[in-house]
């Protein structure tokens, strides 16, 4: 068995089904997740939130329409880019409502969630519902395993240090050297590809709600165009989508890059406990009310991961029972601040690329 920055390697036998996210138990998890979960059935953690989570709808509505109004009676382009800065953190809080949609945390009535993710992904942000669903079930299933989880099949660059970095291509072999370097810029382009793999899978794929996917995708695409171009001149609005959907990406990436990079990678055979796979290639960020909000609840990543249909609201609770629970097992638990999380993941990506640099 082998794990990059670890010993431990992964189970890699749940099937996942495609439409809402779901999560089997694997047989033979032991009895510690099983104990784990009862703990947090007794405190009411696992219970949905409605009342929480129609307010929060009702916040991401009303900034979303102070971004609309400030675009349309702006007069100056400045304001008009700043409002695209502004509303580049706005899409990517209406991503995060869309992820939670997906994992169900919300309501009691799944077409309730349904509803949320095709409005906020498909026509909100022109992401798919239906392909969200299906990559984020794959990583779900089986975090940072080669092969397995798709957030890592990162193009062009080398996530894993799996992969012997001499046989690569010149090209990629230029970019994998200076990954590190490439990292930030990369990740203004987050945005891009989602919209992108999400009209390709709907090109290809099946998808349950496959023609209201497509009408609201293209609905978004009218809407968004008509709304920059109808108020600015062509080339104020190519710098206005220019920049909303690089910051929208960047955000995006931000928050979704230090849950699992630079922690251990598991190769596709290998076995491991649910409980062990899920904590140890998971990275938490330090609770704090700003970074909780920024985050969408992500940086409790361990407690996401382990009881993903667990409301936001509900993690920071959570926390604290996981974290004990790891401690007495003496199971991995990995926690920091934000700044940190970035320059482990620098520092991964770096070494990947040191026999590059080396020859």
């Amino acid at each position: 068995m082998r794990a990059k920055q670890s010993s431990t390697s992964v189970l890699s036998n749940d099937d996942m089904t495609s439409s809402p996210i779901h999560y089997a138990t694997p047989e033979g998890i032991g009895n510690e997740y099983a104990e784990l979960k009862q703990l947090m059935k007794q405190r009411g953690l696992l219970d949905k939130q409605p009342i929480y989570y129609t307010y929060r709808v009702a916040l991401l509505l009303g900034l979303l329409a102070i971004g609309v109004f400030i675009f349309l009676f702006a007069q100056m382009l400045w304001l008009q880019l700043l409002d695209a800065v502004y509303l580049a953190f706005v899409f990517a809080q209406i991503g995060l409502l869309s992820h939670e949609a997906g994992h169900r945390q919300m309501f009691t009535r799944s077409w309730k969630h349904d509803l949320l993710g095709l409005v906020g992904g498909n026509l909100l942000i022109g992401m798919s519902y239906a392909w969200w669903l299906d990559k984020h079930n794959k990583h779900h299933s089986h975090p940072n395993q080669v092969d397995m989880d798709p957030d890592i099949e990162i193009p062009l660059l080398e996530f894993t240090g799996m992969e012997d970095v001499k046989h690569m291509g010149p090209p990629r072999q230029f970019l994998v050297k200076h990954q590190a370097l490439l990292f930030f810029p990369a990740l203004m382009t987050v945005a891009a590809d989602l919209q992108y793999k999400s009209i390709a899978f709907l090109l290809h794929q099946k998808a349950r709600y496959k023609r209201l996917e497509w009408l609201l995708v293209i609905a978004h695409y009218v809407l968004y165009f008509a709304f920059v171009f109808s108020h600015v001149s062509l080339w104020s609005g190519i710098l206005f989508i220019a920049i909303h959907q690089a910051l929208t990406g960047f955000y995006l990436g931000s928050i979704f890059a230090p849950n699992h990079k630079g922690m251990p990678v598991l190769e596709k055979g290998s076995q491991i406990s649910f409980l062990h796979r899920q904590v140890m290639t998971s990275r938490n960020i330090h609770a704090h009310p700003l970074t909780d909000f920024l985050y969408g609840g992500l940086n409790y990543q361990i407690e996401h991961h382990l009881f993903p249909s667990m409301p936001r609201n509900k993690l920071k609770e959570a926390q604290h029972i996981v974290k004990t629970f790891c401690q007495e097992r003496a199971i991995p638990y990995h926690e920091t601040g934000i700044i940190q999380s970035f320059q482990e993941i620098l520092q991964h990506l770096y070494q990947i690329g040191a026999p590059l640099r080396r020859a």
